[in-house]
């Protein structure tokens, strides 16, 4: 039986650990100095103390945090690593970029942990589901093989970088569509066109008008977490000779997004927002609500 280590148990992270124990993993994880929210998140995993403790346990350590904490999460697992003589295997799965995923390998080798570069597509697994997991590296295999429920993994290759260039260009088009039908909609509000231009959109994209309210409150809850990955896209897609000010006109949407009232929100509170009225409303009030950090768990 492996054993799995979870840095850090928020709504994904503790949703895949999950997915492993299903699959017959003992999973482990560390609430220390972490929020109420993660408490309650992290149900089903087994809690030790401290991150020192998770890496002495661990055969894989996997990092699940916003894309600006992936090299401070690094280091840490690093320095644990160096403290118990122990080097499991380290996966990144975060939202950066192939040139972050560089550094982040770098960091992982000064530890001597073999480094898998991994990149989830779709929401936190749950029983039944087909998250994928896309994962590159020469471990990656390994990784891939661990019996999971709800989770789907494809290796995409031998190198790291793969993976996460995979979650950067599907990314784009996810939570870029998604800022442009916030900015669309509610600047259909201010002029007072609102019910025309949803009747337009719905004859194109009927699936996507109907749930447009629950998409955008959904993502504007994450909307300082999604900062720093437009700022990753932006990277990626400037390195490949395509335009990174896309990219970093969305980090600019986001920032905004992350200054409204429908920001204080957390994922699951916005989940059961489903009226666009109400979700239009709380974003035309941007600078008047308590912006989530974007670290925040």
């Amino acid at each position: 039986m492996s054993t799995i280590g979870i840095v850090s148990p928020g709504a994904m992270g503790s949703a895949l650990g999950r997915s492993w124990m299903a699959g017959g993993a003992r999973v482990v994880a560390t609430l220390d100095g972490r929020s109420a929210r993660t408490m309650g998140l992290a149900g089903g995993l087994e809690l030790l103390p401290t991150l020192v403790e998770v890496v002495r346990a661990s055969d894989l350590v996997v990092s699940v945090c916003p894309p600006r904490a992936a090299a401070e999460v690094a280091d840490a697992v690093g320095a644990a690593a160096l403290a118990v003589g122990r080097a499991p295997v380290f996966a990144d799965l975060n939202a950066i970029s192939p040139a972050s995923v560089a550094d982040i390998g770098a960091r992982a080798a000064v530890a001597g942990m073999p480094f898998v570069d991994g990149a989830v597509s779709g929401g936190p697994p749950v029983e039944g589901g087909d998250t994928m997991l896309y994962l590159s590296g020469e471990q990656a295999p390994w990784v891939a093989d661990l019996p999971a429920d709800g989770l789907r993994r494809r290796v995409v290759g031998d190198r790291p970088g793969t993976a996460s260039a995979v979650k950067m260009c599907t990314a784009s088009v996810y939570k870029g569509t998604t800022a442009i039908w916030a900015q669309a909609l509610q600047t259909a509000l201010h002029h007072g066109v609102l019910d025309v231009v949803l009747a337009d959109l719905a004859e194109e994209f009927p699936d996507q008008a109907s749930v447009a309210g629950r998409r955008i409150a959904s993502a504007t809850s994450k909307s300082a977490r999604f900062v720093g990955e437009m700022e990753e896209i932006a990277r990626t897609q400037g390195a490949a000779g395509a335009s990174p000010e896309l990219f970093e006109g969305m980090a600019a949407v986001y920032t905004r997004l992350a200054t409204t009232p429908l920001a204080a929100l957390t994922p699951e509170e916005a989940r059961d927002v489903h009226d666009l009225g109400e979700v239009l409303a709380r974003l035309s009030d941007a600078g008047r609500g308590s912006p989530r950090r974007a670290g925040a768990p």
